[in-house]
């Protein structure tokens, strides 16, 4: 409760009987029993009788005062007379409405300016309408006939609201005169119907007044209870004020409060000219109700914890609506600041989230979320609650919902022009922060505190956003603290600082206890990296390439984005120099998985192929016999045993199938004591079939292969192709000097001709061979012929 008005007395013991009163600017009007109308001046500081009627010898039942037609309406002995406001001569006398009960006048000003005036009159079980034009009352429409005897009376624009002896009717005044019934009177019988404002009457049924609009409808939240039966009731928003026995109560409608009681000598009625004229009587009494001012209840009420009534005063007030808001929404922030120290921290909350109050004054309610450094310059209303038990986690949930939509908000707003954000302290003079960024970063810091405390599974997501704020030093303290390294890696990998979170990784994966044990972590942040930091990924990846190979080849070629994005020249450079033993997988890799086409790779896989045929060759315990036979033994190439075999078969392999290498740039790793089946396929993309059909035929003495390589080489559309066969059976018929090939550590056997295999040739194939040369050059000869191709010391290709 507060104090919404002072009461002083301003009629004292007046030795007449006060039956009626009305009030207009600053005149009271008083009726008596006696007969007598009073008029008195009511100023600050006094009260004067300005002037007064002698007596009427009637008894003046009711009084209207209409100043803007200079009239008073008087119900005097059951007529109802007109006066003058001014001399208080009467000037007229309604006949048809002799016998009167009660009347209830209406004044109207229109949007225009129009001013009408309107009055119900009961008489006996009728209701007379009348209207005022030309200084008296006209009948406005024919009579309404009532089921009972009215008891009050009261307008609401085009209805009239009767109260009967047990009911409540709504009248319309529309030609018609259709009655609606709403509700019983009550218990004791006594009906009373006030008109409050514009839209709403108040219709008493015994000790609870309900608020009823012009349909006649009403809810039970449009009721107001009191501690006794009001006799009379007046509203001045947004109290209302009730005439009890024994005292004046001052009510709210929304919220329902009983504001003040103020005890005077058995009041039996009230009236009004304004907020600032309100005026209670008794008998003998008149006393003035003065208002508080709006500012002094604001206060009080603010003290008082009644925070809704507080800001509906604000409303109020004549101040402009910047100045209302910005009180307004000091006030809610007072409410939610009360709410959090009830420990309704939903409430709280949720009212903090509607307002523009810096995050950091509502983080700062909350014990070790706030830095110190910020915490220090706000100030609270009153000292803040102790959190203890279940609290502790009730508050924390309550503020993650706060955060999260503030952050939201935050979000949208932060690459807007305004780089600064509009806060307010929950204190005023409490400095705030401005900066959206800086709200931000305490923010999602803050969020992340509250997850490690009560949300784990949040942790993560909320260090991978993208627009993640954390603080870093501090997020990397506290995450170090409760040992949450695989989320203090995301931070660190979210933030850029990857060196951080390798070492991070390095020094966990040996820990017996950790989550991150083990080298995948490593491998699969590697494998994120990417080339800008290719530098890092070879500065940690030595370990795993070393210990666990096979996966650490996956650093370089997982189907990944960033993986397949690295510069493969750099990675295999890196190999080569540190770990040559991968290279030929990563290269296999890239030329065989993703298609690598780069001549430089198919070459370099090749050459590795042939080091390490070379190296397993020259490790076997005895030479193979090199003569009339296969050079490399009886065992066809490719088909030896253990590694030698599988790493041969593979290079013969690759050698066949890829279009991408560069042979002129190869041929020389291909010397003549070894590996020559790899040499003839050189060879041969070369387009030297004769060459490398000697090594077939002469050499390794394999007819099959070389008919083999006629078949794959063979292309009547093409020069240099179409005439393979033809060299073929020159090479049976007429074989070169061995000599011819150059210089050949090995010791071969002359070649001789062989006539069966040309017979042979030329009967399979005799429709592929160009017969004009074939002729002129395919004679038996047993006499050698020059080798065209023979090998000069200047030419050293092969």
């Amino acid at each position: 409760m507060h104090d919404a008005f002072e009461s002083t007395m301003i009629v004292e013991k007046l030795p007449l009987q006060i039956e009626c009163m009305s009030a207009w600017d600053n005149r009271l009007i008083i009726g008596t029993k006696q007969g007598h109308i009073l008029q008195y001046v009511v100023t600050q500081k006094d009260v004067t009788l300005e002037k007064s009627t002698k007596s009427l010898n009637k008894k003046v039942q009711q009084i209207h005062v209409v100043p803007q037609f200079n009239i008073i309406v008087v119900l005097l002995d059951s007529n109802v007379c007109v006066f003058d406001l001014s001399t208080f001569q009467q000037m007229t006398t309604i006949a048809k409405a002799k016998g009167a009960s009660l009347m209830s006048c209406d004044f109207k000003r229109s949007a225009t300016g129009e001013e009408t005036l309107r009055m119900c009159v009961a008489v006996k079980k009728k209701l007379q309408l009348y209207f005022w034009k030309d200084r008296g009352f006209h009948e406005l429409q024919g009579d309404c006939s009532l089921p009972d005897f009215p008891k009050s009376m009261a307008w609401l624009n085009d209805s009239v609201c009767v109260g009967f002896r047990r009911d409540y009717y709504l009248i319309r005044v529309d030609g018609k005169g259709s009655i609606k019934e709403l509700f019983p009177t009550g218990k004791q019988q006594e009906s009373l119907a006030v008109r409050l404002d514009k839209t709403k009457l108040a219709v008493g049924q015994d000790d609870v007044t309900v608020i009823v609009n012009e349909e006649g409808t009403f809810t039970a939240q449009n009721t107001l209870g009191w501690t006794d039966i009001p006799m009379d009731i007046s509203y001045h928003p947004p109290y209302v004020i009730g005439v009890l026995p024994r005292y004046v109560e001052i009510r709210t409608i929304e919220p329902k409060l009983l504001v003040q009681s103020i005890e005077l000598q058995r009041p039996r009625m009230i009236t009004s000219a304004g907020p600032n004229y309100i005026y209670l009587a008794s008998n003998h009494f008149v006393w003035r109700l003065i208002p508080v001012s709006i500012a002094n209840q604001i206060q009080q009420l603010v003290q008082d914890k009644q925070f809704h009534m507080a800001m509906h005063l604000v409303s109020l007030t004549d101040d402009g609506e910047n100045e209302k808001m910005q009180q307004i929404h000091h006030i809610q922030n007072l409410y939610a600041f009360y709410l959090f120290c009830q420990k309704q921290f939903n409430e709280s909350m949720q009212v903090f989230a509607k307002l523009l109050t810096d995050p950091t004054h509502v983080i700062g309610l909350f014990a070790e979320l706030l830095p110190m450094e910020y915490k220090k310059q706000i100030q609270y209303p009153s000292p803040l609650p102790v959190l203890i038990g279940p609290e502790v986690e009730q508050s924390n949930l309550a503020l993650i919902d706060y955060l999260t939509q503030k952050r939201s908000n935050l979000v949208k707003k932060l690459h807007e022009s305004d780089y600064y954000s509009t806060t307010a302290p929950i204190m005023e003079g409490t400095p705030t922060i401005k900066s959206k960024s800086k709200l931000l970063q305490i923010i999602d810091t803050t969020l992340l505190k509250c997850y490690l405390r009560s949300n784990l599974p949040l942790v993560a997501p909320l260090l991978r956003l993208e627009n993640n704020h954390c603080h870093i030093e501090e997020s990397e303290q506290i995450l170090k603290k409760m040992t949450k390294f695989s989320e203090l890696i995301i931070l660190y990998e979210k933030k850029g600082m990857h060196e951080k979170a390798l070492q991070v990784l390095v020094e966990q994966s040996k820990k017996a206890n950790s989550a991150l044990k083990g080298h995948e972590g490593t491998v699969q942040y590697l494998q994120r990296l990417g080339s800008e930091n290719l530098h890092l990924t070879f500065d940690y990846c030595g370990w795993i390439l070393r210990d666990f190979p096979e996966d650490g080849l996956k650093i370089f070629t997982e189907d990944l984005t960033e993986v397949e994005s690295l510069p493969r020249d750099r990675v295999l450079a890196f190999l080569l120099e540190n770990f040559k033993d991968l290279a030929v997988p990563y290269l296999e890799h890239i030329i065989l998985t993703w298609e690598d086409q780069t001549p430089d790779f198919h070459n370099g896989l090749i050459k590795l192929y042939c080091e390490k045929v070379q190296a397993l060759m020259q490790a076997l315990p005895t030479e193979p016999a090199f003569n009339v036979g296969r050079l490399s033994g009886p065992v066809p190439a490719g088909e030896e045993g253990g590694e030698l075999g599988q790493i041969r078969k593979h290079l013969l392999n690759f050698l066949d199938i890829s279009n991408c290498y560069q042979p002129e740039r190869l041929i020389s790793s291909f010397p003549f004591d070894g590996l020559l089946e790899e040499r003839a396929l050189l060879l041969g993309r070369m387009g030297k079939h004769e060459q490398a059909l000697f090594i077939y035929v002469h050499i390794l003495k394999d007819t099959k292969m070389a008919e083999q390589y006629c078949h794959k080489h063979y292309d009547s559309t093409k020069d240099g192709h179409k005439d393979v066969y033809l060299s073929l059976i020159r090479m049976y018929l007429s074989p070169p000097d061995v000599h011819c090939l150059g210089p050949i550590k090995i010791k071969l056997e002359e070649p001789s001709p062989n006539i069966d295999a040309a017979l042979a040739v030329l009967e399979q194939h005799h429709g592929k061979l160009n017969t004009t040369k074939d002729s002129s050059s395919a004679g038996l000869q047993s006499k050698r012929s020059p080798c065209p191709w023979c090998w000069s010391p200047k030419d050293r290709t092969y």
